[in-house]
């Protein structure tokens, strides 16, 4: 993406926290929070008011389908009209969204008024995460002094992706303590709240209105650019990711509930994230001759290895006695280990390929097809648990894990640059 450069009267910096303050990384860590805890929390009060893995992956795909929908519009508004706004609208609907999601749950209404529920919650989903590397990304090619841009860059994009990874092992675990120690409705309620105070202060940090002073005058690249094969290919491999989170939440859930701990889940889903967030961040380091192609293709591998562990823990235990949940704690934390370099490629290639004045809309994209993924891949992965049983869902990881490999494939056959971003 192209940068106009810096405003002359804006004094250039080798340091990002210098640009955004000591608060900003905090609050946006927080801003994440409610947002990793909806998919969870909402799985978790479904099956356990309602009693079905079917209607719990309904919802989860239900509010899958509102992210696709809306997702990449909330994007493209922020493109044109500045976070700020966007995100206050955003997070005030979702935390109407998240109340009424309890409120229809408990009530006697059908299963569709769930499902109409959480299609409003999907769309009204603020998505900070898209948004946090947005802002940065067009703060670093205003605000860093270009021989300092390509490693704050790549330093950058890392912690964001371990931000995430963080924020994603942090939410199911709070979901499954909230639901363990107080009830299911726990954890949505407490998902509303950090929705006003912790969203609502992420749009209302200075940065939201630097970002959107110092967004170029050029005219934005056609809507079309958006659908490059370099962008898509992005969009189909957070896809692919989000199917492994699904798969493999839902699997666990259905195996969890045999065993009669199904408000558990949270917390063993929890160790996919440890591994993920370690290599994120630590992606950062990693040297420039390992390029992003490759690391989508290496640690596209790592986590194929994880999804056959966790498919195959149930015949592990039959035949060496290791007990299954054993099995799938090592499974998560192999596959956590491939994630989180995956994504931190993922999302640098898309800062490198976003359209100019267009980045918004691409971070949501490839955010909002993560979340797309994960929720469509919950509910097939309830119908068959459901129909058949827990240990036949959970191969249905192994296939995601091998669409997170072919997205690597195509993007390397590519054979795209990966040059640097700077605007």
């Amino acid at each position: 993406m192209p940068s106009t450069g810096p405003d002359p009267a804006t004094p250039e910096s080798s340091r990002l926290l210098d640009v955004v303050g000591l608060s900003y990384f905090p609050l946006a860590l927080a801003a994440r929070l409610p947002y990793a805890m909806i998919v969870v929390g909402v799985l978790t009060l479904v099956v356990a008011v309602r009693d079905s893995l079917t209607l719990g992956g309904l919802t989860s795909a239900a509010a899958g389908l509102g992210a696709a929908a809306i997702g990449p519009l909330i994007g493209a508004a922020a493109d044109r009209w500045g976070q700020r706004p966007t995100l206050l609208v955003a997070a005030t609907v979702n935390t109407l969204a998240l109340v009424a999601m309890v409120i229809v749950v408990h009530s006697s209404l059908p299963s569709v008024a769930v499902t109409i529920t959480a299609i409003v919650l999907g769309a009204s989903a603020p998505q900070p995460g898209p948004m946090s590397r947005s802002r940065l990304v067009a703060l670093i090619g205003h605000r860093i002094a270009p021989q300092h841009r390509p490693k704050v860059l790549q330093s950058t994009m890392a912690y964001e992706s371990g931000a995430d990874e963080m924020v994603f092992v942090a939410g199911p675990v709070l979901v499954g303590v909230l639901a363990t120690v107080a009830d299911p409705t726990a954890p949505v309620l407490a998902a509303a709240v950090l929705n006003l105070v912790a969203v609502g202060g992420f749009a209302l940090h200075r940065t939201a209105t630097e970002h959107s002073a110092h967004r170029t005058s050029t005219p934005p690249e056609p809507a079309r650019q958006l659908f490059s094969a370099g962008v898509m290919v992005l969009v189909v491999a957070a896809f692919g990711v989000g199917t492994v989170f699904g798969s493999v939440l839902t699997s666990l859930t259905a195996l969890m509930q045999s065993l009669g701990h199904a408000d558990q889940s949270g917390l063993v889903y929890g160790v996919l994230g440890v591994g993920s967030a370690v290599l994120a961040l630590a992606s950062g380091r990693f040297p420039t001759r390992f390029r992003l192609a490759s690391r989508l293709l290496v640690f596209a591998g790592v986590l194929v290895v994880g999804t056959v562990v966790h498919a195959t823990a149930p015949i592990l235990a039959t035949t060496t006695g290791i007990p299954v949940l054993v099995g799938v704690v090592l499974a998560m934390a192999i596959a956590g280990t491939g994630v989180g370099p995956y994504l931190v490629a993922t999302f640098s290639l898309a800062a490198e390929r976003s359209p100019r004045g267009r980045s918004a809309t691409v971070m949501t994209m490839v955010g909002s097809s993560l979340t797309v993924g994960q929720a469509s891949s919950s509910a097939l992965t309830g119908s068959i648990a459901d129909a058949f049983s827990a240990t036949t869902a959970m191969w249905l990881t192994v296939a995601a894990g091998g669409l997170v490999l072919l997205a690597a494939l195509a993007n390397r056959l590519m054979n795209r640059p990966t040059g640097t971003m700077v605007g």
